[in-house]
């Protein structure tokens, strides 16, 4: 069997913030940004893996949502309780300064973990927790 990851969900509820923050300042390169059914499908994702796309998306990408569902899922992405994503990356300081500088909030500096990586962990503009990871020894 032939399974590779094609694309991850992030729930963003403003398309050009996030675009901001994941192209600007993280980096990645805008995939896709069409509209697509009422709503906007929005892709990024690394140069260096071309077959990884990270869909930004509504909290609630159901047009027949109801608007308590729309409101619940609005909160819970407001408190940071909807996705986490991990990225890595060869130089876990670097990265951390890049993006503190960016204005991004910090929830943690870089740490060694006792399960063999460096990381970090910012939230992004809609409220995401991402982390980013080196390995030990890289």
């Amino acid at each position: 069997m032939d399974i590779k990851l094609s694309q991850c969900f992030i729930a963003v509820d403003d398309h050009d913030k996030a675009l901001a923050f994941y192209g600007d300042v993280l980096g990645l390169e805008v995939r896709n940004d069409v509209s697509f059914e009422g709503m906007r499908w929005v892709t990024v994702g690394s140069p260096a893996q071309p077959d990884v796309e990270v869909v930004l998306e509504p909290p609630l990408a159901d047009p027949n949502a109801s608007p308590a569902d729309r409101r619940a899922m609005a909160e819970l992405l407001a408190k940071g309780l909807l996705r986490a994503v991990i990225f890595s990356t060869e130089d876990c300081d670097a990265t951390f300064e890049r993006i503190r500088a960016s204005g991004a909030e910090v929830l943690q500096e870089p740490i060694d973990q006792p399960y063999g990586v460096r990381d970090c962990a910012f939230r992004d503009p809609s409220g995401n927790m991402l982390r980013f990871t080196q390995r030990a020894g890289a």
